[in-house]
């Protein structure tokens, strides 16, 4: 683990993004709480909650974090859900891996609520997409900057010519 033990307390706040993608008929029955295992926006917002209060329990070397907010929103389109997950704290070090880790968590739990009807769901394009406080300051990610699974320039795996 990183020292930062010297490392200023400030305020410290992140977010970040992903996307489920899926077919019109299963965003109605998503929209309308009809999917056999009920509300996934619901269960996928406690998800994503638990998900970034258990991050330093997940992914190694993360420093375990008081976590004084943490919220999941939903945004529906035609064909995607896209979730937005904030996390802040007032600590040492910042909350990037709470927010993508708490996007990731809401994300598997909407495909696992959807994959009875939908088993070609597609999770991707998850991302942070501003952080702010500690030495670094503030920091918001490019406009129409692709995600991981975006094809163009600014994705590395595009640019070297590897498979996606």
């Amino acid at each position: 683990m990183v020292d930062v033990s010297e490392k200023a307390v400030t305020t410290r706040e992140a977010t970040a993004t992903g996307t489920v993608s899926t077919t019109p008929e299963v965003m109605a029955l998503l929209g309308s709480g009809g999917l056999p295992k009920g509300d996934a926006l619901a269960v996928a917002r406690v998800a994503g909650i638990m998900g970034a209060k258990k991050t330093p329990d997940l992914i190694p070397l993360c420093h375990p974090l008081p976590i004084s907010k943490a919220t999941i929103d939903f945004e529906l389109g035609e064909t995607t859900v896209t979730i937005l997950a904030t996390v802040k704290t007032r600590g040492v070090t910042g909350v990037e891996m709470e927010a993508l880790t708490a996007v990731s968590v809401a994300a598997l739990s909407v495909y696992d609520m959807i994959k009875a009807v939908d088993k070609h769901a597609v999770i991707s394009g998850i991302q942070v997409l501003a952080k702010s406080g500690g030495k670094s300051g503030d920091w918001v990610a490019p406009a129409g900057s692709p995600g991981p699974g975006s094809p163009g320039p600014g994705n590395p795996a595009t640019e070297t010519g590897a498979r996606q």
